[in-house]
């Protein structure tokens, strides 16, 4: 049976993603998304003032106009790309391939390891800044086992906000359009995550305002990511380990991970650590203030970079499986 045009379209756009990545000369839609949000954040506050019920209804509405819109933009895409021929089908892979970050959260950690010192003696000054891009805590004080572990945890959490949850949601859209070709699909779909998750990345703190402002978004992200992060959970074994020991990795990343205060990030962590055999978790500073994360696979040692390697080589390998698997259901 014929691929539907929908799955050929994802699996290029994975392709494609691989490839070029996101290449700086071309503006990226979560560029777009984030001028908006700066733009209605700014019209919005200055009504609600500190007010939590008004900051909370403004991010509400932030939330509603920028996912809506991301969605219906997605969809004309769709659209015309089914009535534009080669070029129209072309525009939909680049723009699927805009959705993951695969690549760049790849490079990105190697530009890291790239730039960090072969002596532990040295000090890690250009490493420090570039993980600074990447990660959210302060990394002015990070010494090499530090900035090993953050490259650890960045690379095995936002596997599942870059690279697993858009490509889940393409692959609903995808069943979507198996269901009814009207419907909105892959594009609309992805970017309607992407919209979430960029709310959560610039309005998700819990400090001033944004412990009002950024709640709809981050909420709405959590809700979003929990499936693909779950999926991602019991599928990350079968292409690390002998599957007789599925069910303890995931039993061992559920107890790890539950701990954490995020409903996903701890889980996509602790089942990378458990799959990858290297203990992450622990302090980390953000900005003035001190948390203790949970720590995951404790009996393991500490990430090193052949540690990073194998986490980055896993994530490569779940996508093939996820791609097989989408093209077996279709």
């Amino acid at each position: 049976m014929a691929l539907q045009p929908g799955v050929l379209a994802v699996a290029a756009a994975t392709g494609l993603d691989w490839f070029l990545g996101d290449p700086r000369w071309m503006l990226h839609p979560v560029v777009v998304m984030g001028w908006w949000i700066q733009a209605l954040r700014r019209g919005l506050e200055s009504w609600a003032r500190d007010a939590p019920w008004r900051l909370r209804i403004s991010g509400g509405l932030i939330t509603v106009v920028l996912v809506v819109s991301s969605g219906l933009l997605g969809w004309a895409i769709e659209w015309v790309s089914r009535m534009a021929g080669v070029i129209g089908w072309t525009v939909l892979v680049i723009a699927l391939a805009s959705a993951l970050a695969g690549r760049s959260l790849h490079d990105s950690v190697m530009e890291v390891l790239q730039a960090l010192p072969e002596q532990a003696t040295d000090e890690p000054t250009l490493a420090r800044q570039q993980l600074s891009w990447i990660v959210g805590r302060d990394v002015t004080q990070l010494q090499r086992g530090g900035i090993l572990r953050a490259c650890a945890e960045t690379a095995s959490e936002n596997a599942v906000d870059g690279l697993f949850a858009p490509l889940f949601w393409m692959a609903a859209g995808c069943l979507l359009w198996r269901l009814n070709p009207a419907a909105p699909g892959p594009l609309a779909l992805a970017l309607m995550f992407k919209a979430s998750s960029t709310l959560d990345s610039m309005l998700g703190y819990r400090s001033g305002r944004l412990r009002w402002l950024g709640t709809a978004g981050a909420r709405l992200d959590d809700l979003l990511t929990w499936l693909p992060c779950r999926l991602v959970m019991v599928s990350l074994p079968l292409v690390s380990a002998p599957w007789h020991r599925w069910f303890a990795l995931v039993q061992a990343a559920e107890q790890d991970g539950a701990p954490d205060p995020s409903p996903n990030a701890g889980r996509s962590e602790a089942i990378y650590a458990h799959c990858a055999g290297v203990r992450l978790g622990g302090r980390n500073r953000y900005g003035a203030t001190w948390v203790e994360k949970p720590l995951l696979a404790a009996d393991q040692p500490e990430p090193d970079r052949q540690a990073i390697d194998t986490i980055l080589n896993l994530t490569i390998r779940l996508e093939l499986l996820w791609i097989v698997l989408l093209g077996l259901t279709q």
